[in-house]
């Protein structure tokens, strides 16, 4: 069965419209007025094979949530590694930027990269180190647009608008400012977020692309363990390009492939094809085709012996060095994770470090940790409440998280979950240190039963005259830890109550109470 060189253009459509739906996908992963998030928002992650298998060897179970990742399976043992260049939104990006970068020849090969970083995540995974947030395309593609992108665009396009409005003439904002609320309703993200490790997200995004320079799909062909899965994988498939060896008075398919699948002998690798179509343009006596046939690999994997020995034991090593480094020996006191998050072990083992529980949080509470909790909880999500708090009836953050690292809750279940404890510091509570009124903290506490209680006693004013003053105390039981008090506190600097984690128990005394 010959297939048309116009298979090319239907992969382009085909590209188009998967980042089209990513990018909406990708907007609505925010508040809007609701608790309930209606799309499917964290499909892409739920569609990823190499998610299912790491999430898997973590828990040691099926989650439920990743069964659409056998979708892709089933498409790559049908066509093979079809998803790289039909689906993957950072492919397309990737395909798009070819437009403004030259990529030079395909002259650095390194396809066994791929392979040797899918094992040591697979091995570090069974383990219970979680890795995957470090070299997974979705994870390193959502992340960064959550962490510096999406905030860029959100600031630049805001700072043009406003200067327009406020400098420009008065004809002019008539016609700016209805592009700017149809921007604001479909385009742009409800407010304007900031978050921490902003600048690594960024550059490790933008890395991906600057490696064009050295090659076209550099990192496809090279460094991505999501592709190193499918290719394995499709060296099952019954879909094979015809034929399997270059022209030898041609080649022109072998020295344009941008996946630099054919081997020394030129002989085509079909594990590394990830059905662009181009070569079916390149053939210029229109011999090139792709059939169904039954699979006859004879080629071997691009990974020898010795590189799979390292592999592995670099696998073994780095959750015994993650276990053995000094910070997993420090508290986790100040540690507060998001409602429904799992205990920490298997938080941590579930967490692809996504970003999205941090993008969808109403008061931009949710920040990644960098070095807190060594390597294995970098760019995990924690509560910071001086710089915003959990949302009392908010439950978007469980809803948005692909791999069940936070249990979904119903609003009456957040109402219980138990994220933290808040205590005094007497020693910068104005009501101790200076005897002035305030109750600013009680006032906020969204707890049924206030968490924050009073005792009241009697002193004498700068006048001399006998006033009551409510001392505020926390009623631990009630406490939940969703920090509003600490963001509010109108102390400067460091508030005068704090909101630790859930094994952040304080001695009460000692200027705590």
């Amino acid at each position: 069965m010959k297939i048309k060189p116009y298979l090319k253009q239907v992969r382009r459509l085909s590209q188009l419209i998967c980042l089209v739906i990513f990018l909406f996908l990708f907007r609505q992963t925010d508040y809007t007025g609701s608790d309930t998030i209606p799309y499917a928002v964290n499909i892409l992650f739920r569609l990823d094979p190499l998610v299912l298998a790491t999430i898997t060897l973590a828990k040691k179970t099926f989650v439920t949530l990743l069964w659409p990742s056998f979708i892709i399976i089933g498409l790559t043992l049908l066509f093979g590694r079809c998803f790289c260049s039909w689906i993957c939104p950072l492919g397309t990006l990737i395909d798009g930027s070819g437009h403004f970068i030259k990529s030079g020849k395909a002259s650095v090969r390194l396809p066994y990269l791929k392979y040797v970083i899918l094992i040591i995540i697979l091995i570090s995974s069974a383990f219970g180190v979680q890795l995957l947030g470090f070299v997974d395309p979705f994870s390193l593609l959502v992340r960064g647009m959550v962490f510096s992108i999406d905030p860029i665009i959100n600031y630049l396009v805001s700072l043009f608008f406003d200067s327009v409005y406020t400098r420009g003439p008065a004809a002019f904002s008539n016609i700016t400012e209805p592009a700017y609320e149809v921007l604001k309703t479909f385009v742009l993200p409800f407010k304007q977020s900031f978050f921490y490790l902003s600048f690594l997200s960024f550059f490790l995004l933008v890395l991906i692309f600057i490696m064009e320079f050295f090659g076209k799909r550099f990192w496809c062909r090279n460094l991505c363990p999501l592709g190193g899965l499918l290719a394995l994988i499709s060296r099952l498939s019954i879909f094979k390009r015809i034929p399997v060896k270059a022209c030898k008075n041609c080649e022109l398919c072998e020295s344009e492939c941008r996946m630099n699948a054919f081997d020394k002998e030129h002989y085509f690798m079909f594990e590394e094809c990830s059905l662009c179509m181009d070569c079916l343009e390149f053939c210029p006596d229109n011999i090139t085709t792709f059939k169904f046939s039954i699979p006859k690999n004879k080629s071997s994997v691009n990974i020898n012996r010795r590189q799979l020995i390292v592999a592995g034991l670099t696998g073994l090593a780095l959750p015994v060095l993650c276990r053995t480094n000094a910070i997993s020996k420090t508290p986790d006191d100040d540690l507060i994770r998001p409602p429904g998050a799992l205990d920490e072990t298997d938080f941590l083992a579930s967490c692809v470090r996504c970003g999205e529980c941090m993008k969808v949080c109403i008061n931009n509470a949710l920040q990644p940790l960098f070095l807190e909790k060594g390597f294995e909880g970098m760019f995990t999500p924690k509560l910071v409440p001086r710089l915003g708090y959990c949302e009392f009836n908010c439950t978007l953050c469980s809803q948005v998280c692909p791999t069940g690292a936070l249990g979904r809750l119903n609003v009456k279940q957040k109402h219980a979950f138990v994220i933290g404890r808040a205590y005094f510091d007497k020693n910068k509570c104005m009501v101790y240190t200076e005897k002035k009124s305030c109750i600013v903290c009680e006032e906020h506490c969204p707890t049924h039963d206030k968490a924050i209680k009073f005792n009241e006693i009697k002193i004498r004013d700068v006048f001399g005259n006998s006033v009551l003053l409510k001392q505020p105390y926390v009623v631990e039981e009630l406490c939940i830890g969703c920090g509003i008090c600490e963001h509010i506190c109108p102390v400067q600097g460091e508030a005068a109550i704090k909101v630790v984690g859930k094994g952040g128990a304080r001695e009460f005394g000692s200027g705590y109470g």
